[in-house]
């Protein structure tokens, strides 16, 4: 069942959010390149929009989509990875527990940004100030909360009693979901910011 509600968010994002398959233009590579600037990590969050470009143009509200729509979708595929990574044989107590706390932290991260995408998607053209406040403050705290439960799976593996063999693919795939995920925060905080200082929600992008 939770995997239905994965590729239906899945659907529901890329409906909006098909990577372009042309050349983006150059409007919206400059956009996205400037908006990546109140990023941690800009490269990674210029390379991992680009291919939306042609959907995102200058639009505020579909940048932060995107961005979202990328940190679910790589937070799907390593909460598989770590899940059955857990059930391999000749780990140490240690790295057992670890990855099992690896494991419930990455569904939290991954269900915290399903509710993100699913908050996001009831801003409309005719949502008030007050709403679209609410609607982003939960939208903030969600993805917070992901950003917290990645870090939260990291720190497991940082002793060095860690088996590198079980260390290095875990860490190097949570760093990922990670970094795209304080990207998507950080565009998230700059779209509720513009708006808020903008004073109106009624016909945004």
């Amino acid at each position: 069942m939770a995997n239905c509600g994965f590729y239906l968010l899945l659907f529901l994002s890329f409906h909006y959010f098909n990577p372009a398959t042309s050349d983006p233009t150059v409007s919206a590579s400059d956009f996205i390149k400037a908006a990546c600037k109140t990023t941690r990590f800009y490269a990674l969050c210029v390379t991992s929009l680009a291919p939306y470009s042609n959907t995102i143009q200058q639009s505020e509200r579909q940048l932060v989509r995107a961005a979202l729509t990328v940190a679910l979708s790589k937070a799907q595929s390593t909460k598989l990875f770590v899940a059955k990574f857990s059930n391999s044989t000749g780990l140490n107590p240690r790295e057992s527990q670890a990855l099992k706390d690896c494991k419930d932290n990455m569904v939290d991260s991954f269900d915290q940004l399903s509710q993100s995408m699913q908050e996001l998607a009831r801003l409309n053209n005719q949502v008030t100030s007050r709403d679209f406040t609410w609607h982003m403050s939960n939208v903030q705290t969600w993805v917070s909360a992901a950003l917290t439960d990645e870090s939260t799976c990291l720190d497991g593996f940082s002793g060095s009693y860690m088996n590198g063999k079980v260390k290095a693919p875990i860490t190097r795939r949570v760093v990922y979901v990670a970094q795209v995920t304080s990207n998507a925060l950080a565009l998230i905080n700059r779209f509720a910011a513009t708006r808020h200082r903008s004073g109106s929600t009624s016909n945004a992008p």
